[in-house]
This record gives C-alpha cells, sequence and structure tokens, in this order.
C-alpha cells in the first residue's frame, strides 16, 4: 500500500477533508469519500469525517490501497433474481457468497454473477462494485437492491442516505430478550484489531430497532430494522448487549451449540421508492434452509 502526505497551508484552511484531498490527490471526490469511510485517510493520525474542516499544518495522510485487477470475467453463478425492470434488480444473495471482489475474493462474487446475468449495471462505483448500491456480509444471505444505471445508482444512495430504504432483517440471537427496543451506539473499527467492528466512543451513528418475534427456551428470533447501515452494525449491536447471534464467528460465542455457516441473519424485506416511477415496492424472501432447520429444532424442542 502507497501512501501520500499533504499538509494543510493557509490557502486550504478551513476546506472540507473530502474536498481538500480530491483537489491535492485528483481523485474524483466520490472515491476520496470512500476511502474515508474505509479509514484509509487520516488527519495528524487520527480518522475523521468526510466533512471535517481543515486546519492550518495539519498532516493528511491518503493510503492508496493496491489495485485489485480490471478485468473482472462475468461467471455463470445461479442466483436468485426476484425483480428486474430497466432501472433496477432485486436479488436474494445466498450465505457464504461475497458482494464484490477484494482481497482474498477475486472471483465466485455477487458481480461476478450479475455481470453475467444482467446486461446493464451502474457505473458510480466502478468497475469493481457496478451496480453495488449497498451490501451485506459475506455469511449474511437476503435481499439486495442492484442498479442499473448511473440514475437509479445516484437515487438509492440519496435515499440511504436519508434512511428512506426500509431493511428488515430477521436476526437469532442467544439468550431470552424479553421485549424489544433500540439500540443507538456508535460502530467503527476496533482499534484493537482492525478486522473486527466495534463500539467506539466517536464511531459512526449507528442505530438498530429490533422487535421479538419468538423466544425459545435460550434463544430469541428478532425483527431488526435498521435505522442506518454500518458495516457488521446488527452482529456487533447484538454482540454490545450481550446477546451475539447464533453462529456469527467474529462476534459471537466460542462454543456453538449449532453447526452454521455463519451467523444466523438474513435480510428479509427491502422497500423503497421507485426511482423512476415513484411506485414504493416491497419485496420479501424466505429464511435459507439453514436458518429454518435450527428454527424447526428450537420448535420441536418447545413442544416436547
Amino acid at each position: 500500500m502507497k501512501n501520500e502526505t499533504y499538509v494543510v497551508t493557509e490557502l486550504n484552511v478551513g476546506k472540507r477533508l473530502d474536498l481538500f484531498v480530491a483537489e491535492q490527490s485528483g481523485a474524483s471526490r466520490a472515491s476520496v469519500q470512500r476511502l474515508i469511510r474505509e479509514e484509509q485517510i487520516t488527519v495528524n493520525e487520527r480518522v475523521r469525517k468526510a466533512n471535517y474542516k481543515v486546519k492550518m499544518e495539519e498532516t493528511i495522510i491518503l493510503n492508496i490501497p493496491e489495485p485489485i485487477s480490471l478485468a473482472i470475467i462475468p461467471e455463470d453463478i445461479p442466483i436468485e433474481i426476484i425483480y428486474e425492470d430497466e432501472d433496477l434488480a432485486v436479488v436474494n444473495k445466498p450465505e457464504g457468497m461475497v458482494v464484490h471482489p477484494a482481497p482474498g475474493h477475486s472471483t465466485g462474487t455477487l458481480v461476478h454473477a450479475l455481470l453475467y446475468h444482467l446486461e446493464h449495471l451502474s457505473s458510480i462505483n466502478g468497475v469493481i462494485r457496478p451496480g453495488i448500491v449497498h451490501r451485506i456480509d459475506k455469511d449474511t444471505s437476503g435481499l439486495l437492491v442492484i442498479a442499473k444505471n448511473d440514475h437509479a445508482h445516484q437515487f438509492f444512495s440519496d435515499r440511504l442516505k436519508r434512511h428512506e430504504i426500509k431493511r428488515i432483517y430477521w436476526a437469532l440471537a442467544e439468550g431470552r430478550i424479553k421485549e424489544g427496543g433500540i439500540i443507538n451506539k456508535p460502530v467503527a473499527r476496533d482499534p484493537r484489531d482492525r478486522k473486527r467492528m466495534a463500539i467506539v466512543a466517536n464511531g459512526r451513528h449507528a442505530i438498530t430497532h429490533y422487535t421479538v418475534l419468538k423466544q425459545f427456551s435460550k434463544y430469541t428470533l428478532l425483527r431488526c430494522e435498521l435505522e442506518t447501515g454500518r458495516t457488521h452494525q446488527i452482529r456487533v449491536h447484538l454482540a454490545s448487549v450481550k446477546h451475539p447471534l447464533v453462529g456469527d464467528p467474529v462476534y459471537g460465542h466460542k462454543k456453538q451449540r449449532f453447526q452454521t455457516n455463519g451467523q444466523c441473519l438474513h435480510a428479509k424485506e427491502i422497500e423503497f421508492e421507485h426511482p423512476r416511477t415513484g411506485e414504493w415496492m416491497h419485496f420479501e424472501t424466505e429464511l435459507p434452509e439453514s436458518f429454518q432447520r435450527i428454527l424447526r429444532i428450537l420448535n420441536q424442542e418447545g413442544n416436547k
């Protein structure tokens, strides 16, 4: 990874961080904002937000990730396309599939499948993430909206920022949770382990609403609605209140009763306004078989 260093002079005092770095580096403001979100840009060795106003003689370091090969070859990977029109597609991502290419995942991603099955995808996120408006974790299954042109992509990005896309997850948590509630805790990279997320005082604003769907003797089935969409948000939030997800290899219990391919978390519903027609659209999908299997076992135990 290479890096570039800039020192703020009197001419640039008071500029937004994203604008300052874009002007200094020649990169697009959108790509700079993405690097800020990924914590690849620091101000005096501290992570700041894109709208941070730079000060005299501050040192800004831009970490430039190693480029990933741009030759993404479409792959005939079966995917479930719930809905498709000229502007968007809604897909049901299976557990175990990475959304887009990244170090260690150069093939077999959802993007490789989309390039094969869909004729057009938006270009705003570049060749590595065409059409990808939002993501879910590799081992989380469920619904994603895909933008097929740049107008739709910008529309959905704006609606996400305004919290106007409704995303409902079903989650199986450890322990008995008596009633629903709201978890409002900031999330950021764990300062002790950069591969994990954590509750961090100066992290990004994060809110998860949850309701109890069913209680079992030692588990609770939850309906979680995202108000914000931070990396690993539901997983980190529930772990922070001592109810980690069943099967979560990062934030869950070391000893797991059930054999799983990852956390029991499924993006079950999504609702949004259509970018062209203005129609309010709602999509819902069934839980994956692995999740249903565990619920069947718990239901049978409860009936004994």
